[in-house]
């Protein structure tokens, strides 16, 4: 569990870990030094372990009781596994829209992508110590701050023949607080942009979870909403909209039950901003996966 940033909620996630049923073995905190980032802090956690399995959990994720039975059991059935994670649950803990909206996409997203699986995710993720080794473990030189190491981990796994499942049964409560200002960076600078820049460096496009075809055709939807609406074509605004709807019935649902009808169309409104920053990430993407120093580095 990576605690380099002290986490104001690190004593109660810790406290799950020790009342969960058939728990971890052991548990290892990093919690210094202070410039050591995620990835560096799971790779060093990974070091001090002396389990088979390494089982990776955010310091803002409150693990169910039955998150390990579920992974030991998981390995148990599955031998020629070597990784496998799961889900933040639909109840998030932290107050406000903006939470509660990126908690649950996150919830639904992982349940619509259940099965094998080319990413990995340490929210609450286990991976064979030895294949963890194997290929390097976490990337902490290109990824010095929270983004999509665990992407890029997951990624490298499959171009070597590992094996991944995502098994949203695994569960936990995600307690982290989101604003509409974090929410933003997060899906332009840590996610967007860096993911599709390690897909160009790596010439190979992926279709995992928020880049599946439906969601795709949801920002190219959205897209076509904003520039219908902007040139007051209000058919093809009307249109692009239903077509919105359908695409993501299910997630809009969600929201419906979770949230109540109101609150669930400012949810609406969020999946739309969500869906135009990840747009906009993509140009820039792809420049720092063709010309972005650490990327050419890689390449060399």
């Amino acid at each position: 569990m990576p605690a380099t940033d002290a986490p104001p909620d690190l004593e109660r996630c810790t406290s799950a870990l020790a009342a969960a049923y058939d728990g971890p073995d052991e548990v290892v905190v990093v919690d210094g030094p202070p410039s050591l980032g995620a990835a560096g802090a799971r790779n060093a956690g990974a070091a001090l372990a002396s389990g088979d399995v390494l089982v990776f959990v955010d310091a803002d994720v409150v693990v169910h009781p039955d998150a390990f039975t579920r992974i030991r059991k998981v390995f148990a059935d599955a031998p020629e596994l070597d990784a496998v994670f799961g889900s933040y649950d639909d109840s998030p803990a932290a107050p406000g829209r903006v939470s509660e909206f990126r908690n649950l996409l996150h919830h639904h997203v992982h349940h619509e992508g259940a099965g094998p699986a080319e990413t990995f995710w340490t929210g609450l993720g286990a991976v064979r110590r030895d294949v963890f080794l194997a290929v390097g473990g976490f990337d902490e030189a290109r990824f010095p701050h929270p983004s999509v190491e665990d992407v890029d981990l997951g990624d490298r796994l499959v171009r070597r023949g590992h094996r991944i499942l995502l098994e949203p049964a695994i569960q936990g409560t995600h307690v982290k607080r989101w604003t509409l200002r974090s929410m933003v960076g997060t899906d332009f600078a840590r996610r967007g942009v860096p993911w599709v820049a390690m897909q160009v460096a790596n010439r190979r496009v992926s279709s995992a979870l928020n880049l599946g075809w439906r969601h795709r055709a949801s920002a190219l939807a959205w897209v076509a909403t904003l520039a219908a609406s902007a040139s007051r074509r209000p058919v093809v605004a009307a249109g692009a909209l239903g077509t919105i709807v359908v695409l993501n019935r299910r997630f809009y649902s969600l929201l419906g039950r979770r949230l109540g009808p109101l609150d669930a169309v400012t949810g609406i409104a969020l999946h739309g901003l969500h869906h135009l920053v990840g747009v906009v990430a993509v140009p820039v993407g792809i420049v720092t996966g063709l010309v972005g120093p650490t990327w050419r580095k890689e390449r060399r």
